[in-house]
């Protein structure tokens, strides 16, 4: 890693989909399901500061698209632990637009006080501060009036709520007491295990299968940024400790559409394979696309219903 200054620029590919920056992994909730500590808990490490980020940040280029602009995903972990945060947000490039995904443990006066509405907004068919709703770690009616005080300060956001076997029917009566209230509230699958059950929509049936491991050959078209600057190939391994690809901090990195050899084939995080909407909500799209195996061209059940058994 060199120096955060004077980087050049890094142009996002054309295929790019998402870019997510980890400001941390550290998170107030232990929810049984988190999608983060599928392969394991993960080791900790050390965070970017402010500045560091924004050295990082602000050599991302061609964000702006003839279809779309493509935000910079803040999350974690709870990207609002990080003890930069509001600054980072307040003097990232403008040119940049940002995503927040939170469970909204957060004060939020003092993100009233300190962030305008404007710098996490922008023109989507769904909410720039997307909160998750986890029944077993908050109170829905302390959520529901938290995320109603940002709503009216002006702030476009919504909740989401993980339909998991144990609580499908808290998040639907959740869903609607939150619809009546004039929030956006929307629902997600389940994915991974459950009783020995698979759960989701999955591009690669096999591929989280927790079996045998195969190698293959995977591209994504995700830039994902780790808490320290690292980028990696995938979500699995961000979250399971594997060699990054790169630092974005690295005055050589550049971001490129290639085929990269993988050896844990069948031990994948479902956020990389599940079949799922793009930044347009046009769904069918998949971060990663894999060759050399006979899976290749095959997908799952359209019913978002048990595709393997443990």
């Amino acid at each position: 890693m060199t120096s955060p200054e004077n980087l050049p620029d890094v142009p996002l590919i054309n295929e790019c989909s998402y870019v997510a920056a980890f400001l941390t992994m550290a998170c107030p909730y232990r929810c049984s399901y988190c999608i983060n500590q599928f392969g394991g808990a993960r080791r900790r490490e050390g965070i970017l500061r402010k500045q560091q980020w924004l050295a990082a940040l602000n050599r991302l280029t061609n964000l702006n698209r003839q279809d779309s602009q493509i935000p910079i995903t803040l999350q974690g972990g709870e990207p609002t632990i990080h003890p930069d945060f509001y600054d980072l947000v307040n003097e990232l490039d403008p040119r940049i637009r940002l995503d927040l995904l939170t469970n909204l443990s957060f004060d939020v006066e003092e993100m009233i006080d300190r962030v305008d509405p404007e710098r996490l907004k922008r023109d989507a068919p769904y909410a720039s501060i997307r909160v998750s709703y986890h029944p077993s770690q908050v109170e829905l009616d302390e959520l529901l009036k938290k995320t109603l005080r940002l709503q009216r300060a002006g702030f476009h956001i919504g909740v989401w709520g993980v339909l998991h076997p144990e609580q499908e029917q808290i998040i639907r009566q959740a869903q609607q007491k939150a619809i009546d209230l004039g929030i956006d509230f929307r629902t997600k699958p389940f994915l991974g295990y459950y009783q020995n059950q698979l759960y989701g929509q999955y591009r690669y049936a096999r591929a989280c299968s927790m079996e045998k491991r195969e190698t293959v050959s995977c591209r994504t078209s995700e830039l994902i940024i780790g808490p320290n600057g690292n980028v990696y190939r995938c979500h699995h391994d961000l979250y399971d400790n594997r060699p990054a690809i790169g630092n974005l901090l690295d005055r050589d990195f550049q971001m490129n559409y290639e085929f990269r050899s993988c050896d844990d084939y069948g031990h994948c995080n479902p956020c990389d394979i599940k079949v799922k909407t793009n930044r347009l909500q046009q769904f069918g799209h998949t971060a990663v696309t894999i060759e050399s195996t006979d899976e290749s061209k095959a997908t799952s059940n359209p019913q978002n219903k048990l595709l393997s058994t443990k």
